[in-house]
């Protein structure tokens, strides 16, 4: 079956349409062009990924001791960069939670690249802190 000029055209028209479409839009996935290419095909408008959506993932924290007085210690020997990010975000969400860090070696560089200590870090963002072997009876009463 041979098709006529128009109908030629207009099915010229549309594959150029997709591949100029897909020239303007760099999809993540070929499941995404597909629907793209089918959104087309329907006449539906579109914009692709338009927006960005802030969201938040619900963790639990396990401090690793309560004491009587209230008081949370979470104890570390190396700390790396998610503890550091869970531990900030767990200061920030439980404002009044009295979590205080006892380190191994509060004098570690927090990166190979950084001048700031455990120690340094804990003080810029007010969490308490102190080594293992010097924990102030203060905390324990």
């Amino acid at each position: 079956m041979r098709m006529s000029i128009s109908e030629h055209t207009e099915w010229a028209q549309k594959a150029y349409n997709k591949l100029k479409r897909r020239k303007d839009i760099a999809f993540r996935s070929q499941l995404e062009e597909k629907v793209a290419d089918l959104l087309v095909e329907l006449g539906v408008s579109y914009d692709y990924e338009p927006h960005q959506v802030a969201y938040t993932i619900q963790h639990q924290y396990t401090p690793d001791f309560l004491l009587p007085n209230g008081i949370f210690l979470e104890c570390k020997g190396y700390w790396d960069p998610k503890d550091r990010r869970k531990i900030k975000q767990v200061k920030k969400d439980n404002p009044d939670l009295d979590l205080r860090m006892v380190f191994q070696s509060p004098y570690n560089k927090i990166s190979k690249r950084s001048k700031t200590t455990y120690a340094k870090w804990c003080e810029k963002h007010e969490i308490p802190w102190c080594a293992y072997h010097n924990i102030p009876i203060e905390w324990l009463t």
